[in-house]
């Protein structure tokens, strides 16, 4: 597996990663666990948006299924009824808005069907594809771009990270998800998916401990040998209040452990990362981009 690292390729068009690159979280769930993200009507999820790619989000990744610890399933339908309106008024929006590249955080294939349909460009895969066994060859055919992720358990059977009652249990946390990421993004491959359509996700928060998620942060590079770009997805998750502020917290307290901990995702390979505070971000890697150079600009190589 040797594909180039270079870009994204999604189903119209590819998304560069000369530098590294903003996913905005939309939360279109009544429970997805940082209040401020969610977007409960078509209007407030559509002004996210445009807010979103204004302040510099290069992708807009839509969700209607909560995957915090302890959240249950949403149906399918019910999925779609709360995407469809929202990628269809996107897609309808003048100037950049309505260009932007939409990804769908979903597991279920005919959600991303229907979704592809209206006009979205990737798929966000929490379960890698294993949630639906017809994602593989639904990603094939559309030609789309396919987050692949690594989680221990479902959300419905997680616990946050700080708050285990027992840790979850690994031989080497950074050599299982290693192996588990190469798997399956030779599965997807062996059912037709572009190589430059694939991105690994090593789940940072999903089914690992604090000390887990800070052992595969500073492992990225080890992850970044596979040969596909790397997304990071640690936005205000409890791990990251753990250790900027040592105690409970809660996520509108995590802005500044977030910003620190995506600046070393960058550093140490990550080319997208997946976020509530867009604005926040695009000052901090600009900033960095100032400092640091091609250091910042390419990660750690």
């Amino acid at each position: 597996m040797t594909p180039t690292a270079k870009a994204w390729q999604l189903s119209e068009g590819r998304v560069s990663l000369d530098v590294p690159r903003l996913m905005a979280i939309i939360n279109l769930t009544p429970d997805s666990f940082h209040a401020p993200s969610r977007a409960e009507s078509v209007e407030r999820a559509v002004d996210a948006a445009l807010l979103a790619v204004s302040a510099g989000a290069s992708i807009l990744d839509l969700g209607a299924e909560s995957t915090r610890p302890g959240a249950k399933p949403v149906p399918a339908p019910e999925q779609a009824a709360r995407l469809l309106p929202v990628i269809r008024r996107i897609r309808e929006a003048p100037g950049d808005l309505g260009r932007a590249p939409l990804s769908i955080d979903t597991t279920s294939a005919a959600v991303a069907r229907e979704c592809l349909d209206a006009g979205a460009s990737a798929i966000n895969d929490v379960s890698a594809g294993e949630g639906d066994p017809a994602m593989f060859a639904l990603a094939a055919q559309r030609g789309c771009g396919l987050v692949l992720m690594h989680r221990l358990r479902r959300p419905e059977a997680d616990q946050f990270s700080d708050s285990y009652d027992a840790p979850p249990v690994y031989g080497d946390v950074v050599e299982d998800v290693r192996a588990y990421l190469g798997g399956r993004a030779r599965r997807a491959i062996e059912a037709g998916v572009n190589p430059e359509a694939i991105v690994l996700d090593p789940g940072l928060g999903f089914g690992k401990s604090v000390e887990d998620n800070l052992r595969l942060v500073r492992a990225l590079p080890r992850l970044a040998d596979l040969g596909f770009p790397l997304l990071g997805a640690l936005s205000r998750k409890s791990f990251v209040g753990r250790v900027s502020l040592e105690r409970d917290s809660a996520p509108e307290e995590r802005l500044a452990g977030t910003l620190a901990m995506n600046l070393a995702l960058v550093r140490n390979g990550v080319r997208l990362l997946r976020v509530h505070d867009v604005e926040a971000h695009a000052q901090a890697l600009r900033a960095c981009r100032a400092l640091e150079g091609e250091s910042c600009r390419r990660g750690a190589g």
